[in-house]
């Protein structure tokens, strides 16, 4: 199970910063453990902040493992999505193409992060020819504000929560 873990920590990319109960961007169902992420202000000013949960099997083995990343962005800066998911998919790739593992990840098209026009990939992550991992990235950007939304799981962890992260997804209420 090593393994896995090690790829979670691949899977997940994104700015780092504290999430505390009082301010946190998502309402997780039962079952999800948050972790609690440091915090750090970006060069050049602005700021990200992250929040990640685990849902664990009974055995306590992660199924999937979820993080959104919001970040303040400049006054008048817009943000070109689509480059900007593209660069989160090649730098999943790179990442497990050091580790020997191969990935397919679908086109990048259109979505919704919560309300939020958004775009999406989904990338599937294999060894030796069998599928170890499936990985979605979601991209969304308002005026001044982007999220990044990572979720990874195992190849039948992700299918067993698929539709739990989608409500998770749905439930969203992003700064406007």
């Amino acid at each position: 199970m090593s393994r896995l873990n090690c790829l979670y920590g691949l899977a997940l990319l994104g700015a780092v910063s504290a999430v505390h109960a009082d301010d946190a961007m998502i309402a997780w169902p039962g079952g999800w453990q948050i972790q609690p992420q440091p915090s750090m202000s970006k060069p050049g000013g602005g700021d990200a902040r992250r929040e990640r949960a685990v849902k664990n099997d009974a055995g306590g083995n992660p199924l999937m493992v979820v993080e959104l990343t919001r970040t303040t962005l400049q006054p008048g800066h817009q943000v070109n999505l689509q480059a900007v998911l593209l660069e989160m998919r090649r730098a999943v790739q790179f990442n497990f193409s050091h580790g020997g593992y191969q990935s397919r990840c679908t086109p990048i098209h259109d979505s919704l992060l919560g309300d939020l026009p958004a775009v999406e990939t989904t990338c599937e992550i294999q060894l030796d020819g069998g599928h170890v991992l499936t990985q979605t990235l979601v991209a969304a950007a308002q005026q001044s504000t982007a999220y990044s939304l990572s979720y990874a799981g195992s190849a039948d962890g992700y299918e067993a929560t698929e539709d739990e992260v989608m409500g998770i997804r749905r439930e969203l209420k992003l700064l406007r």
